[in-house]
């Protein structure tokens, strides 16, 4: 039986979402690879999300023949390279956060397919890179962002790349409870991070003017509740351009696709979800006639740039669409992601006072919007006023 295909009213039909699937596939390399645009590089993560985004809209096929290709490829130290290109490595470094994020993409296919053997199938490729990506923590708790091809690890651990290996973290522990292969370790490793990344953000190499380090805490899930909301309040006005998305740094007048679909996805996972509705209609000016997405747009020159359609930021609009829509049973895999219990033990080991109450203030295990101090509305209804959509 086919997949219900997401759609969204006032922005994206089932069948709008289903031709955008189909220019994802129709990019994707007899390899199984799914590279940026046709005939550009492949990295692991935007390859996984373009997986995640062909499950979703029933292009099961040409998800399962990406993952395959992932599998085949991942090196025996469970990384896989930072950029190939038509099978040629560009860069044979280390991306913790690319490397991780095939756990995501697994725990994601299970949600929507329920096929166990396909986990099986994944498992030992989830738990190698896993195991080769918690080796990279640093003393403080951030995940060192990569390692070059020599096998020197950075120093340095960015706010991004960290939230996102939370994120992998936990679906991971899942995969592992699910396949009756607990592993503490990464219990224990997402503890750490998840503490870091609340209590020790200067810990961080700053990266604050690019959006993602301000959103990603949210969408990855180290903060809920009202740490979330908050953080996304604070430089709300710096990122977003009414009826246009929001940018990709704060000091040029770019709007970014994927960043935008991120943020509606971050806005969701804290009920706020009238103003992701919002953003998501909001980029849709970057949608092409055959239901591809140019990449971002420079509002200050009225171009497009740069000037190619790219795969993940088509799978960012169907990822946005099934979360808001709640179509598929993998729409929450942003919203419904809890870290470990373990991340209350995580502050003893650098003294910081940790207790329930300061715990459930810092993560906002309580997420209803319906139990928040400001009510049902939430502050953003309250204070962030509506965009314009003309």
């Amino acid at each position: 039986m086919r997949a219900l295909v997401p759609s969204m009213p006032r922005a994206l039909s089932a069948a709008q979402v289903a031709q955008t699937a189909a220019t994802i596939a129709g990019t994707q390399e007899r390899s199984g690879a799914i590279p940026w645009f046709r005939g550009g590089h492949v990295d692991p993560w935007d390859h996984i999300e373009c997986a995640m985004a062909l499950v979703v809209a029933g292009e099961v096929t040409a998800a399962e023949r990406a993952y395959g290709w992932l599998f085949t490829t991942q090196r025996e130290d469970g990384s896989w390279p930072m950029r190939s290109t038509s099978g040629v490595v560009d860069d044979d470094g280390t991306d913790a956060n690319m490397c991780a994020y095939v756990a995501v993409g697994v725990w994601h296919h299970w949600l929507v397919r329920r096929d166990r053997g396909f986990v099986r199938r994944a498992w030992p490729s989830v738990r190698r890179a896993l195991d080769h990506v918690t080796s990279l923590q640093l003393p403080f708790g951030g995940i060192a962002w990569a390692q070059d091809a020599t096998g020197r690890v950075t120093d340095e651990a960015l706010v991004a790349g960290s939230s996102s290996i939370l994120h992998a973290l936990c679906c991971g522990i899942a995969l592992g409870e699910l396949v009756d292969e607990p592993q503490w370790e990464w219990e224990l490793a997402a503890g750490r991070v998840g503490h870091a990344l609340r209590a020790h953000e200067d810990g961080f190499e700053p990266k604050d003017r690019y959006s993602m380090d301000w959103y990603y805490p949210v969408l990855a899930g180290p903060l809920r509740g009202e740490a979330a909301r908050r953080r996304l309040l604070a430089r709300w006005e710096e990122f977003v351009v009414p009826g246009l998305g929001i940018r990709c740094v704060d000091d040029h007048p770019w709007v970014t696709g994927a960043e935008t679909c991120e943020l509606a996805l971050a806005l969701d996972a804290v009920g706020e979800h009238e103003q992701a509705r919002v953003l998501l209609g909001d980029m849709q000016h970057l949608r092409d006639r055959d239901g591809s997405y140019w990449t971002g747009y420079v509002y200050s020159d009225d171009a497009r740039w740069p000037e190619e359609t790219s795969t993940w930021t088509a799978a960012s609009v169907i990822l946005a669409v099934d979360a808001l829509s709640r179509t598929s049973p993998g729409s929450g895999i942003f919203r419904d992601t809890r870290p470990p219990d373990s991340l209350t033990l995580a502050g003893l080991e650098c003294g910081c006072p940790t207790s329930e109450a300061s715990h459930e203030r810092l993560t906002g295990l309580a997420a209803d919007p319906g139990q928040h101090p400001h009510g049902p509305k939430g502050p953003f209804r309250d204070e962030v006023p509506a965009l314009d959509r003309a």
